[in-house]
């Protein structure tokens, strides 16, 4: 690997060679006079001093954040990101110790302006757009109030700007650009405005969800500010509430009244936990890639071998994003903004803000168990203040496949997304039939209880589960129709095929296999 300072720049004896004409312009030779040796010395410094420049700017340019990037085998522009994501920890260790109790402005204060170094350290003047989107909703809630109206203005504003910065800024590639925390900010300002609006509610007209999240004051600028900037969310998430944020800038959140949390140890353990999954993609980046399975080799392997490694790649490249939820929730926890009061044994729990069930994530055999293990705070947003309020439908299938539509614009305008998300909304569909069927039906329940052969389901449900995994997230990652569609076509558009017969199949088995007495029962 080429270390920061190789490259093909000139060797550093070649560039102090200058200095040898100053020596010799001290000496008076056979010119005689003084001052024909100053104006060649000073002729001698001044060369000097360029080619000083010369070798510092190499230097400079050597040790570059772009240099150090390239010899490390990523962008300047990821690199600038993990930069960011670590350097939460000694921020959350200078609030912990100096502002923790301190006044709320003070707090406020560290918040914006440590969010907006980070902006302008990542996306430079592009900070213009969170900042613009940050005042415009404080008049938004100032101007309109706690009413129906603010709160359909900013999801039509916020979604707005959040598409329109997507067209303009679209490529074949993902980038990482300015609207990558804006689509994280997007939905906290309109949590936010929700939130508002329920506080101007009363209490008994609200769900026990809606209470603990309404909002019983009206926000300042700098709150708002402090709110939307926060170092440890600001990139990548988690989401959290206005209400969560404010108890963190009163001091409400430690496990130990009146002192800073205790929350290091839980905090190291969630960023080595990171750490794992960053070595482990870091490892793994070179050998499996998306851009392979648009090449003319994965193409001529075997069908067989085309699927595995679409397994393999859908497992893998999550880890990206698991690396990054991991060491954003471990700066969470060191500065409380992770408390999330005592179980029943009265240990602390520091999961307010988990994106990850890591656990959970790499060992369920369903998808649903994925789903639920994966993106948590972010699934759990849109629940609260998206599918739960199209309640009035009165259609469940109706309000989650509108809520996975919403998510499907909120990650961008390609059509990977939405190929990506309808797949889910089938796939879970079919999952749940199939577990209704072998539930109901006594001769598949006693098979799948026959404890011997549990291994062997256990196998085969996790190769089903990783593969078409990997198939969705083709889409996903790909972006564009011409690419993903590439794909399906070479594996015979499998997941399509298969989960579309299993939802037309499924219920005349269903039929057939499930006795009208069970039938009855389950009715009765």
């Amino acid at each position: 690997m080429r270390t920061p300072w190789a490259g093909s720049g000139p060797e550093l004896g070649v560039k102090l060679q200058p200095c040898a004409h100053i020596r010799g312009a001290r000496s008076w030779g056979p010119w005689g006079t003084p001052g024909a040796k100053m104006a060649s010395a000073a002729e001698g410094d001044v060369g000097t001093v360029a080619e000083l420049a010369r070798v510092l700017r190499w230097g400079f340019d050597e040790l570059s954040l772009n240099k150090l990037a390239t010899s490390l085998g990523a962008s300047e522009q990821a690199l600038r990101l993990i930069i960011s994501i670590f350097m939460g920890y000694p921020l959350a260790l200078f609030f912990r110790h100096y502002l923790f109790f301190k006044d709320s402005y003070l707090i406020h204060l560290f918040h914006t302006f440590t969010g907006l170094s980070i902006a302008y350290f990542n996306f430079g003047n592009q900070l213009y757009h969170s900042l613009l989107c940050v005042v415009l909703q404080f008049l938004i809630l100032r101007l309109m109030g706690r009413t129906i109206t603010a709160v359909l203005t900013t999801y039509c504003f916020q979604m707005a700007y959040l598409l329109a910065g997507y067209y303009y800024t679209a490529t074949g590639n993902y980038d990482i650009k300015w609207t990558m925390p804006h689509c994280v900010l997007t939905l906290k300002l309109i949590g936010l405005a929700v939130d508002y609006f329920d506080g101007g509610k009363d209490l008994n007209s609200l769900s026990s969800e809606q209470q603990k999240y309404a909002i019983r004051g009206v926000p300042s600028l700098l709150e708002v500010a402090g709110f939307s900037y926060f170092y440890g969310a600001f990139l990548v998430g988690p989401q959290f509430s206005m209400n969560h944020y404010m108890k963190l800038v009163q001091g409400q959140l430690t496990d130990i009244p009146g002192k800073i949390p205790n929350s290091t140890i839980p905090a190291l353990k969630r960023l080595g936990l990171g750490l794992v999954y960053l070595v482990g993609y870091t490892l793994l980046s070179p050998h499996i890639t998306e851009d392979y399975l648009l090449t003319e080799d994965y193409e001529n392997h075997s069908f067989w071998f085309r699927c595995m490694y679409m397994l393999l790649w859908g497992k893998f490249v999550l880890y990206k994003y698991v690396t990054c939820w991991l060491v954003t929730e471990g700066v969470c926890i060191l500065t409380g903004l992770g408390f999330n009061d005592f179980n029943e044994r009265g240990k602390a729990k520091w999961d307010a803000c988990a994106n990850m069930k890591v656990w959970l994530f790499e060992t369920t055999p369903r998808f649903t168990g994925t789903i639920a293990s994966f993106n948590i705070n972010t699934n759990a947003w849109v629940a609260r203040y998206f599918f739960k309020r199209l309640k009035f439908l009165g259609n469940k299938e109706l309000s989650q496949g509108l809520s996975l539509l919403f998510l499907a614009l909120w990650h961008g305008l390609h059509s990977g997304y939405l190929v990506c998300f309808q797949m889910e909304f089938l796939i879970v569909i079919v999952e749940r039939q199939a577990a209704r069927l072998i539930q109901e039906s006594p001769t598949l329940s006693n098979l799948a209880s026959i404890t011997v052969l549990q291994p062997f389901y256990y196998l085969v449900q996790q190769t089903i589960h990783w593969l078409f995994m990997g198939y969705s997230m083709t889409a996903f990652c790909l972006f564009t129709w011409d690419k993903w569609f590439k794909v399906y076509k070479s594996i015979y558009f499998l997941g399509h095929v298969f989960f579309l017969s299993l939802l037309f199949i499924l219920p005349y088995v269903h039929k057939a296999m499930v006795p009208r007495k069970e039938k009855l029962k389950k009715m009765g």
